[in-house]
């Protein structure tokens, strides 16, 4: 039943492994992953159990991606590669596939230190229009790849990020993923990483709200939240009506997050001291997702409305 994640939260003890760094905490997220088989599943019990939002937020980003990349392996680190120096829209990635040679770089590669398997973004040099990108998955251990870790972040700096170099780096035509690489996959793992990431980050804060007693009124419309995520994790990404729905459920998120504030102001431990480093994490990408709503709004609207 869809529902055994939330009953999970609601029923399990509120204590939470110490964890500092990835080597601990990525055994613990197989561990996850082994029992809970549906990513969103996945994403809700491992953000539960993480002591930490950095945790929470690295297990929400590697179930989005098994929910998108199906294939992916369970028993390695995976990232996305898009973000480069100019940026990561189409017309900003160099990074070039030419003859199954990969030529390039990316930045802030979530993981990416630690990361071995890379699915990149990449501009198809074979194609005749400019904004043509192919998805190539790329072994971290390949010839021509340097991984180079990037300084921490101000919040969640637990979680490291690379900037990634690929010198001639020779991919197989069977790691070449079908299609236009930025419609099929970048644009909406915006939106499934979106649901992923903050359904963790929720059950992160369910657990707490447990464990500090917060009102039971705060974790009933949290898990009501969760349920919405939930369904909303087996809707198609890239409609305008998902995008709707995703855009109502994180603003009620929101409001949660804010109310938040106030019990955690009540709390002395060091918990609390890493939230008010953290929180600021769910307000990252923040105007992408405005447009992406203005944008299904205006799909939906009747032509001359």
């Amino acid at each position: 039943m869809r529902d055994d994640a939330i009953g999970f939260l609601l029923k399990s003890g509120v204590a939470a492994a110490p964890c500092a760094d990835v080597a601990a905490w990525w055994p613990a997220f197989r561990a996850t992953a082994k029992t809970w088989r549906n990513p969103m599943d996945r994403a809700i019990v491992a953000g539960f159990a993480a002591d930490r939002v950095g945790w929470a937020f690295a297990s929400g980003y590697q179930a989005a991606l098994h929910a998108l990349f199906s294939g992916a392996p369970e028993d390695r680190i995976c990232a996305l590669c898009v973000t480069e120096e100019e940026g990561n829209t189409p017309k900003s990635i160099r990074t070039s596939l030419k003859e199954n040679r990969l030529n390039g770089s990316k930045k802030w590669t979530t993981l990416g230190p630690d990361g071995a398997l890379f699915f990149v973004a990449a501009r198809d040099q074979a194609a005749n229009t400019e904004k043509a990108i192919r998805i190539a998955r790329v072994d971290s251990d390949l010839p021509g790849i340097k991984i180079e870790s990037m300084p921490p972040t101000k919040f969640v700096p637990e979680v490291p990020h690379a900037r990634l170099q690929f010198e001639n780096v020779a991919v197989a035509d069977d790691d070449l993923l079908p299609g236009d690489g930025y419609d099929l996959y970048i644009r909406p793992f915006r939106t499934v990483e979106d649901l992923h990431v903050h359904a963790a980050i929720m059950a992160y804060l369910v657990r707490e709200a447990r464990r500090l007693a917060w009102p039971e009124s705060w974790v009933e419309r949290a898990v009501a939240l969760l349920f919405s995520l939930q369904n909303l994790s087996i809707k198609d990404p890239s409609t305008p009506e998902t995008h709707v729905a995703a855009a109502g459920a994180l603003a009620i998120g929101a409001e949660l997050l804010k109310e938040s504030e106030t019990h955690w102001r009540k709390a002395t431990d060091a918990a609390s001291d890493r939230w008010q480093r953290d929180r600021d994490l769910l307000k990252v990408a923040g105007g992408i997702r405005e447009q992406r709503t203005k944008r299904a709004w205006e799909r939906l609207r009747p032509a001359g409305n």
